[in-house]
């Protein structure tokens, strides 16, 4: 009878992890145990695994397995314009390619936030198919500063935008099944000491700009997990803040998903455990045994450590490595690269036209610039991707039917093949965070002359690259550059002497400077860093066969001192020659505070970023406001109404907002000779004596479908009560101001548009 009951013993199996058992697994893990699932695989302490022996090649990190208890690990890779992997492997010749989608930026450029999710559909099969569990992106800090090295990372200077954009891109990837991360919050901001600096912002500018995207993208779609910046936040470093983590994040907001650092941010690990930041990444063994010995030297209650193993498990059981699921590495790019040109074109925004464009292919064009034969696909760092190709402006206006000028054709050719010899020798010896090398401009001066004589037109295509790690420099990346000037100089005098038009293409991450040379052009068109198909989406862009419908997502100003951040931004190293150990200003836990802007930042501006600021103070400096882009037809926009939406009928508004609020319905009619959509955008002035308000604040927006000629419809936006609300410090909540309010159906944030008055009680 003994030898039954112990045999019976011996056979009860060890539970393993299910959807409905976390509570119970938690209680059998160690302390080991847990440490090692919340310290990534850069930590070999655990178990002697690090990250380069398990999950995908070319990821950015992944969890501990715990064999035992059938815990499996789960992969993170890099994002946000398209899944970051090894393209190619040692001992196979097969390649692991991922599709180069457009750019943050140019994804806000589009003002669509359903094609936006049928990007994230694309790009997260291939996560799922390339055997990665969680993609981290996108990201959606706020466009403070346009030196900002990583915007063309982020979307807008708006958060609203940046926010619907976000959560439209989370729930197209999310809905493979695999899952996101929303990054960097926040307040990350500036690349420079981005590892020490601390982020000076008043709590209103947090709730209204600064955090608002997140919010709106978790309400929204809650994306699995969430990633911490670097930088401290008003003295705290963010990644070690409960009231970010705790009381905002889930608590305010309801934020249901697991939290992970940035990789190697933060300094105290048990602080980091304490504020709800539950997975350390990419992990290291010193963060291991910080953790283990916080727990036992009470510090660090285990009640803490178990409530991060806890959203960590809750991650795992959702992911396609738990779930079993065999990936093909094999994703249909050739449909994904469909998606991409379409979202290009949607995001395409043109700035100036003077009866230039469309034009061709018919006649014969003047191709100039070396970026048109070496396009920009994306910007460089973690948000750079492994594309399969490029197609350069060169290819798509020949796969277009152009017929280029022979000569200059010819020239460039030759000139490139030089060029890039000696960007791939410089490149090859810089560290994958720094700018790529760009082949150097030239201007062709004789060939420019002889082309003016046999060619109808002349484009001219200019480009910018940076990326995580620096800011840009403004004399160098900002501002065009003599032989850049020259050109375009050289260029208009030659071409319009004949009569001819110039047009000139900004391939670019973020804006540039626009008043020393925009009267040279007849047309700009800003095609951002398009991704992998950019030179046919351009080429189809300016030929007319496609409308050009994208919208700017931030304001470009006459100049970069006219910036409401331009006081509080760094510029300290612009003379001298870039050096990465200098942005690292830390010796320990020791915060230094002794250089502006380095070590600490001013948000000094509050509120008042980018629209916000020029609108209601100084509307004369603005080159081209928010929202503006042009089309090749006209619309006329009437009939607009506005009715109130009580809380018991706002069953079609979205969970990022309450049910009670305002109906606007605009009537939109294609009035032009081609067919085009168009963006209505909904902005909402205060009454302003209760509270300080900008002029005018975005509250909606909404893109028209594709209205052939004569074509109207009818394009719905809500506004709820909450959105209306701002953050009263003193009071430590939301407060909305009674009073009249002016609701404007408008083209850009400074166009008059129509308006309706609203009384709000």
């Amino acid at each position: 009878m003994l030898t039954l009951v112990l045999a019976a013993a011996l056979t009860v199996a060890t539970p393993v992890l299910r959807e409905d058992n976390i509570p119970e697994i938690v209680s059998l893990l160690t302390l080991e145990e847990k440490a090692a699932i919340l310290v990534g695989c850069g930590s070999t302490a655990f178990d002697g695994i690090g990250r380069n022996d398990i999950g995908v090649q070319g990821s950015a990190g992944a969890t501990h397995a715990i064999p035992r208890l059938g815990i499996p690990s789960i992969v993170f890779a890099d994002g946000p314009a398209g899944l970051r992997i090894d393209p190619v492997r040692p001992g196979t010749e097969k390649t692991f390619y991922c599709t180069g989608f457009p750019i943050g930026t140019m994804l806000a450029s589009t003002w669509n936030p359903s094609l936006v999710e049928e990007v994230g559909r694309a790009m997260g099969n291939e996560v799922l198919e390339y055997g990665v569990d969680v993609l981290l992106g996108p990201g959606a800090n706020i466009h403070r500063n346009p030196l900002c090295g990583r915007n063309f990372e982020y979307f807008s200077e708006d958060p609203l935008l940046a926010g619907l954009i976000a959560a439209a891109y989370i729930g197209g990837v999310q809905s493979n099944g695999v899952g996101t991360s929303i990054k960097h919050f926040a307040a990350n901001n500036q690349e420079l000491n981005r590892l020490h600096n601390d982020a000076r912002v008043s709590e209103r500018a947090l709730r209204e700009i600064y955090l608002r995207a997140f919010e709106i993208a978790v309400r929204e779609a809650q994306p699995w997990t969430l990633m911490t910046s670097y930088n401290y936040i008003n003295g705290v470093h963010a990644s070690e803040s409960p009231w970010l983590l705790t009381e905002v994040l889930r608590k305010d907001w309801g934020f249901l998903g697991t939290v992970v650092t940035d990789w190697g941010g933060g300094y105290d690990t048990a602080a980091q455990i304490h504020a709800g930041n539950d997975l350390i990444q990419s992990g290291s063994d010193s963060r291991y045994h910080a953790l283990i010995d916080a727990v036992r030297e009470g510090r660090l209650a285990i009640e803490d450590v178990d409530a991060c193993v806890t959203r960590a498990l809750q991650l795992i059981v959702k992911c396609p490595s738990f779930k079993g699921y065999r990936f093909s590495e094999a994703p249909d790019l050739e449909a994904h690269a469909e998606v991409c040109r379409t979202a290009a074109d949607e995001g395409m925004v043109l700035l100036k036209n003077k009866g230039a464009l469309p034009a061709g292919p018919e006649g014969v064009t003047a191709l100039l610039g070396v970026t048109s034969y070496a396009f920009i696909a994306g910007g460089t760092g973690s948000g750079d991707v492994h594309r399969p190709y490029v197609v350069d402006l060169q290819q798509g206006l020949s796969d277009g039917g152009f017929t280029l000028d022979a000569p200059l054709d010819e020239f460039y050719k030759e000139y490139m093949e030089d060029e890039r010899w000696r960007c791939a020798m410089i490149d090859g010896k810089n560290s994958w965070v720094i700018d790529r090398e760009r082949p150097i401009e030239v201007v062709p001066s004789g060939l420019i002359k002889a082309a003016a004589e046999r060619a109808d037109r002349a484009f001219v295509t200019l480009g910018r690259v940076f990326g995580e790690g620096k800011d840009r420099d403004l004399h160098y990346s900002y501002h065009l550059q003599d032989n850049e000037l020259q050109l375009l100089r050289e260029t208009a005098a030659a071409f319009h002497s004949r009569g001819k038009k110039v047009t000139v293409i900004l391939n670019i991450g973020g804006v540039v400077d626009m008043q020393e040379w925009q009267d040279l052009a007849d047309a700009i068109l800003v095609c951002w860093q398009p991704g992998e198909e950019g030179g046919h989406s351009v080429a189809a862009t300016l030929s007319g066969a496609v409308n050009p419908s994208g919208r700017l997502p931030m304001t470009i100003s006459k100049g970069y001192e006219f910036e409401p951040s331009a006081a509080n931004f760094p510029r300290v190293f612009e003379d001298k020659p870039f050096n990465y150990s200098f942005y690292r200003r830390l010796e320990g836990n020791k915060k230094d505070y002794t250089v502006k802007d380095v070590d600490y930042t001013d948000y000094e501006e509050g509120i008042y970023v980018g629209y916000r600021y020029f609108g209601t103070y100084a509307p004369k400096h603005v080159a081209y406001p928010f929202g503006y882009g042009l089309s090749y037809t006209t619309f006329r926009w009437h009939g607009m109404k506005v009715s109130e939406v009580p809380a018991a009928d706002g069953d079609h508004t979205s969970s990022a907002i309450s049910a009670a609020g305002y109906l606007v319905t605009v009537e939109v009619k294609n009035t032009g000779k081609v067919a085009g959509k168009d963006v209505v955008e909904l902005y909402v002035k205060a009454p302003g004596r209760d509270m300080d308000k900008p002029s005018r604040e975005l509250k909606a927006f909404a893109k028209t479908p594709l209205l052939q000629p004569g074509e109207s419809c009818t394009v719905d936006l809500f506004v709820s009560l909450e959105s209306l609300a701002s953050w009263n410090e003193a009071k430590g909540t939301w407060v909305l101001e009674h009073g009249r309010y002016r609701f404007i159906a408008a083209r850009n944030a400074a166009d008059r548009g129509i308006s309706h008055g609203v009384q709000v009680k």
